[in-house]
């Protein structure tokens, strides 16, 4: 029997899966977290299949020795390579990024063009492409790798004149084909959101999975009966906050990010799970 009250674990490579739990917390404010961002090995868009199911297997493996009730894989390119891998591994409900994005992509676009940025591991899946035409057959998806997205976010580059000439880079191509919706298909992605904005213009939406997968997650926790209804005691460790290396320095970034309180941020040994 799972307990209502025991934690949802998540997890990214790094930190942009704290965009995923911030809207945790914000949606479900009930809700304890247990996050773990694999910050000794980021990032893992430009590492195999096989690479990053492994590192996967091991988070998983940790989040469930601390009692979680559901787990959220809140890294694009993890939720393409290991999803369904860990689906049939774990006896509790697991949800991951990509499918909640594409829904609602579907819902958003006017004209059926819809671009997704993401990493060279997420793009190569062509996992977006999948489960939109799933939906919608008459889609036209173009996917665009932004290898040095998540390195500029992971240094906090988020307003930068670096970061402004590599979008427009990257984005030109997106531009030129008339797309009306693209899918930031990397959690790191929101965090520069506005200036993905300012390039793309106000005529193209810009889905962000976080807050889709937030949504995703309450809806499966009211369906499973998992929803915890308790507000959090006096003193309860309501989130906990686990990384592979440089805790400090994820724990500064956490704090600019979530606006909660993040009191500590633990390293811990995972390739020992």
């Amino acid at each position: 029997m799972i307990s209502k009250s025991a934690p949802i674990g998540v997890f990214d490579s790094g930190v942009g899966g704290l965009t995923v739990a911030r809207e945790i917390m914000r949606q479900l404010p009930n809700e304890k977290v247990v996050y773990f961002g694999d910050t000794a090995r980021v990032p893992y868009g430009n590492k195999s299949k096989e690479t990053v199911t492994r590192y996967s297997r091991q988070i998983v493996r940790f989040l469930l020795s601390q009692g979680v009730k559901t787990i959220v894989i809140a890294c694009n390119t993890a939720s393409a390579y290991a999803l369904d891998e860990i689906e049939k591994e774990v006896d509790i409900p697991v949800i991951g990024v990509v499918k909640p994005g594409a829904a609602v992509a579907v819902q958003a676009t006017s004209n059926g063009k819809i671009g997704v940025i993401a990493t060279e591991g997420t793009i190569g899946s062509k996992i977006y492409s999948r489960y939109i035409n799933e939906i919608d057959p008459l889609a036209s998806v173009v996917g665009k790798a932004c290898p040095l997205f998540v390195p500029l976010v992971e240094e906090g580059l988020w307003q930068d004149p670096v970061t402004d000439e590599i979008a427009k880079r990257y984005l030109t191509e997106l531009i030129d084909i008339g797309i009306d919706t693209l899918i930031l298909g990397c959690t790191h992605y929101p965090l520069i959101r506005s200036t993905l904005g300012r390039i793309m213009g106000e005529g193209v939406t810009l889905v962000n999975p976080a807050y889709e997968t937030a949504r995703e997650l309450k809806e499966l926790l009211e369906r499973e009966d998992l929803l915890n209804s308790e507000e959090a005691k006096l003193g309860d460790n309501k989130y906990r906050f686990f990384v592979s290396d440089a805790a400090e320095k994820f724990k500064g970034f956490a704090n600019s990010i979530i606006k909660y309180g993040i009191l500590s941020a633990k390293t811990i040994k995972i390739e020992e799970y």
